[in-house]
């Protein structure tokens, strides 16, 4: 595991971060799962190498098709190296070598966060190009859906692209690359998918700008905590069998805390505590994450 001299920069929901030194990060993933920004007191067991190895696959594939990211290697099963990227308290500008304030979010589905806003008219349907149709949940975009959310704030809230560019530095063009990107990359993470009998619904990506002022992927993306899957069998069925984390926030749809969270969040409420899982969930839980490590990477556990 990391070394006990190595200094901290971030205690995240799921991995913790080390500066290595003026250029490099050590990432090293835990077991902890979180959820609606809470995390939950279980712990997942194999979760964080799971995560770890998938996210080491994207960045070798992205990397095969010309996609720059940060990662240097694999140190072992629960941690690698990335570059080292400025986090600016306000970016101008032609910055260089900085993470980017913002989460890319792409849609292929009505699901999620994007269903419960339309449902709640936040978001009109003609938006996402589903005008003059019944929204359920499952039902296929015609387009790809793009957002941008914002990163350190206490929750993350939807930016339009003034915004955006405003938290940012970035340019409309530098948006559009990364939108660019992200749509070759989620191109590779479909083709696993299909591949693995999955369907790949929707999932969030981050970014940064090197030394070189190039766009690069960072963080993770393509694993079970980032994007949401389904099996694509039991879709065609009808159902919808949720192959990542998404099970888990099911979970706490189902027992009521997400709803009383909401509450507790538009009244400006003190937020109730996040329930443990039950022993049946966290082993049914573990056995999604490391099957969709096989599915996607092609790999054994």
């Amino acid at each position: 595991m990391a070394s006990t001299h190595a200094e901290v920069i971030r205690k995240g929901k799921v991995k913790d971060v080390y500066a290595l030194d003026n250029q490099r990060l050590l990432f090293a993933f835990t077991d902890q799962i979180s959820v609606f920004d809470k995390i939950i007191p279980t712990l997942i067991p194999e979760k964080g190498e799971t995560l770890c190895r998938t996210s080491v696959h994207w960045f070798r594939e992205a990397a095969k098709h010309g996609i720059k990211s940060h990662f240097i290697e694999l140190r072992n099963n629960r941690e690698f190296v990335g570059k080292r990227l400025r986090i600016l308290p306000q970016v101008k500008p032609g910055e260089k070598n900085y993470l980017i304030p913002l989460e890319f979010i792409v849609r292929y589905y009505a699901a999620g966060s994007l269903l419960d806003r339309i449902k709640k008219g936040e978001i009109k349907p003609e938006v996402v190009g589903l005008a003059n149709k019944n929204i359920d949940y499952g039902t296929p975009l015609p387009e790809p859906f793009f957002e941008m959310t914002t990163k350190f704030e206490a929750h993350d809230r939807p930016v339009g692209i003034e915004e955006a560019m405003e938290i940012s530095g970035l340019g409309k063009r530098e948006i559009e690359e990364i939108k660019e990107k992200i749509l070759k990359i989620d191109g590779i993470i479909g083709r696993s998918a299909r591949a693995g009998g999955l369907i790949h619904v929707d999932g969030k990506k981050e970014f940064g700008v090197d030394g070189d002022g190039e766009i690069i992927v960072v963080d993770t993306f393509g694993t079970a905590d980032e994007d949401r899957f389904w099996d694509a069998a039991e879709y065609k069925n009808g159902k919808f069998v949720e192959l990542s984390k998404e099970f888990v926030r099911q979970y706490y749809r189902k027992i009521g805390y997400y709803d009383e969270l909401m509450r507790a969040r538009e009244l400006h409420q003190k937020e109730p505590d996040i329930p443990g899982l039950p022993e049946d969930v966290v082993l049914q839980v573990r056995d999604i994450y490391i099957m969709m490590f096989e599915k996607l990477t092609g790999e054994k556990f």
